[in-house]
């Protein structure tokens, strides 16, 4: 009984052998589950024969051989698309910070260059302005207020010539 436990032991690490070199040679997928559906063992087969499941991991963590091509599942593709167009959108959003950036930097540059860019002491000229706009009110205040009195002098004036022309 144990001769026949081993032979079946034998014949089947044969199969996982066989199903394991056709993959290789097929192109076919190399998981655990697939080689012992493909050689009709048991995975658990697999996991107490440690010799077995290193093959069959080395197999498929090698890289494809020349002429050899590499089954690709959709969701693998799917994902790689995914992962390609959100990186493409990070780097023309980058692209464009860039360029606005160059632009802006471009632009002063050439404002400078013409001498038509701001004097270096604008905040002095602000405050001048700002002192001179004050001056202006008050000065409009007084001449307001002026007005008001030549209009108000002159007013008394026609009374008076009036009263005066009256009188004769």
């Amino acid at each position: 009984m144990i001769e026949g436990k081993r032979a079946d032991s034998v014949r089947r690490r044969e199969r996982v052998i066989k199903a394991l070199d056709t993959a290789l040679r097929t192109g076919d997928d190399i998981t655990v589950s697939g080689l012992a559906r493909a050689a009709r063992v048991d995975r658990s087969f697999l996991y107490r024969h440690r010799d077995l499941l290193e093959r069959i991991h080395a197999a498929a963590n090698t890289p494809v051989e020349e002429g050899r091509f590499a089954v690709v599942s959709r969701a693998s593709l799917q994902a790689d698309l995914a992962n390609a167009l959100e990186r493409n959108t990070r780097l023309a959003a980058r692209v464009r910070q860039l360029e606005k950036r160059l632009s802006e930097q471009l632009g002063e540059q050439a404002w400078r260059e013409s001498g038509l860019g701001a004097a270096p002491d604008v905040d002095q000229l602000q405050r001048r302005i700002a002192m001179l706009e004050q001056e202006l009110a008050v000065t409009r205040g007084e001449l307001e207020e002026r007005a008001e009195e030549l209009d108000a002098a002159r007013g008394a004036n026609r009374e008076l010539t009036r009263a005066l022309n009256q009188s004769h």
